[in-house]
């Protein structure tokens, strides 16, 4: 990562202020007086952080902008993830694809069964395809259908749905997130997936265990299968639903197991989509074409059929996207400015346990997924900061990547003004506010974690000799490796 040195070091006190000043107005804000704009909010930080880097640290505003252009550079494939989101949403209505998923997940699934069976469906998709928001947004999109039909709480569904994309998404070897945080780490990547499966493994199993708890809760009863009698109905009379309609999916699931890259890849399977479209639902190329722009748009006759349905499409986006600029921008200067740095080498000294090392490792990125509204910066940045800590102590840099994609991860899908929050908002139609009582894994994943570390469990040593130690005091550093830094 590269940081601007010609100027002098934050102080203390003004990386306090910067930090603190994000934290406060987003919360102040958008949270304790709810009647400001989670965009207003971001706006209102960069211009504070702007002030503070001016006054107190000596940089220049031609610098300042220097460094949020800097920031864009770096997220313009996640800016184009969105475009392609919205696309494929579209894509895969107007061919009938997820119009198809509910059609046919209506007939299979029953209430009682709905939520832990959607939680592994959204897992494996994610596992398959390395990607939490191509799962939210397609395979998540017909499950808030399904839900909606079976007369399941929105909020479960939507936190059914983040619980399993979060899981998928952190365990691929196909995904962003563990290749991001083993490169941060400077830790090889499928040890960190082995670390990483030790800690989030419990957590996933008790999460599993209470939405199985909240389908017998919620679907136990008696269901009224009324409307999802009426949404089959309705579906059939609108889509032709014959198997090959299903195709985008299976395709989309063969270029992600081929490790064809996720842009492209998506790409090619919106263009395919449109073509299914074309050919099975009888649309015309034009208006096939249009849906990446506008989105899929029908009239049933029926209000919550057409809520479902009608999605997608880039300008569906553009809250989102407008989220990710600001955010990434506000991050981008946080970063090189070096305002986290100061701050973490000043706690770091005092951890002097594994437990604590590990607890101010998972508060930070936790933190700098607030602060940053993007989950790439967190955890490159969390990683390139502690390696050295890290290795000081003996312990294996696999678990600092562990680590940084708990904290990050599963932290984002929990917050509106991140990426992550703000876009699952946009597909799902609900904020993050409303669902984060459901979302076990989302809380329990980094809590388990942490708890278990103080109990000595699940600490990757560097020297086999030093399993079982909790305090660094105790640590034996003799026949340490040495690391060459990515």
């Amino acid at each position: 990562m590269e940081y601007v040195t010609n100027k002098i070091k934050p102080s203390l006190t003004a990386s306090i202020f910067a930090f603190m000043s994000v934290v406060l107005t987003i919360s102040i804000g958008g949270f304790i007086l709810g009647t400001i704009s989670v965009h207003t909010c971001l706006i209102l930080s960069t211009i504070i952080v702007c002030l503070i880097a001016k006054f107190m640290v000596g940089y220049t505003f031609d610098e300042l902008m220097g460094f949020m252009a800097k920031s864009m550079e770096k997220a313009t494939f996640g800016l184009w993830f969105f475009v392609a989101i919205g696309g494929l949403i579209g894509a895969w209505m107007i061919s009938g694809t997820v119009p198809a998923v509910i059609y046919y997940g209506l007939g299979i699934l029953k209430p009682v069964v709905f939520v832990p069976a959607g939680l592994i469906l959204c897992s494996v998709m994610a596992l398959c395809t390395g990607s939490s928001w191509a799962t939210i947004g397609t395979i998540g999109v017909a499950l808030i259908g399904i839900g909606e039909s079976m007369d399941m709480p929105l909020p479960v569904t939507a936190a059914m749905i983040v619980s399993g994309a979060s899981f998928g998404d952190k365990m691929s070897p196909v995904s962003d997130i563990p290749n991001l945080a083993a490169l941060g780490a400077g830790a090889d990547l499928y040890k960190s997936i082995k670390a990483m499966f030790v800690t989030i493994a419990p957590a996933y199993l008790i999460t599993l265990v209470l939405f199985i708890l909240v389908g017998f809760h919620y679907g136990g009863k008696e269901a009224d299968m009324t409307i999802a009698i009426e949404t089959r109905s309705i579906l059939a009379e609108n889509f032709n639903l014959q198997p090959m309609v299903l195709t985008p999916i299976i395709l989309m699931l063969f270029l992600n197991l081929k490790k064809f890259p996720a842009l492209p890849a998506m790409a090619i399977v919106i263009v395919y989509s449109l073509g299914v479209a074309v050919v099975f639902q009888g649309v015309r190329p034009d208006i096939a074409l249009e849906v990446i722009n506008s989105g899929f748009s029908i009239k049933t006759g029926t209000h919550f059929i057409d809520e479902i349905l009608n999605r997608g499409g880039f300008q569906s986006m553009m809250w989102t996207f407008s989220i990710g600029f600001l955010s990434m921008s506000l991050g981008g200067m946080l970063e090189r400015i070096g305002f986290l740095d100061v701050l973490i080498e000043k706690i770091a000294k005092k951890a002097k346990t594994v437990g604590q090392m590990a607890l101010l490792v998972m508060c930070s990125s936790i933190a700098c997924t607030a602060a940053f509204g993007d989950t790439y910066m967190p955890i490159v940045m969390n990683g390139a900061i502690y390696k050295k800590e890290f290795d000081k102590r003996g312990l294996d840099r696999a678990m600092l990547a562990r680590l940084t994609s708990e904290g990050v991860m599963m932290s984002a899908p929990l917050m509106i003004w991140n990426a992550f929050g703000s876009f699952s908002t946009t597909a799902m139609g609900i904020a993050p506010s409303e669902y984060i009582q459901f979302s076990f894994l989302n809380i329990l994943s980094p809590v388990v974690s942490i708890l278990m570390t103080f109990l000595g469990i699940g600490v990757v040593w560097n020297n086999q000799k030093n399993k079982g130690v909790r305090k660094f005091m105790d640590v034996d550093l003799s026949n340490e490796p040495k690391f060459q830094d990515i």
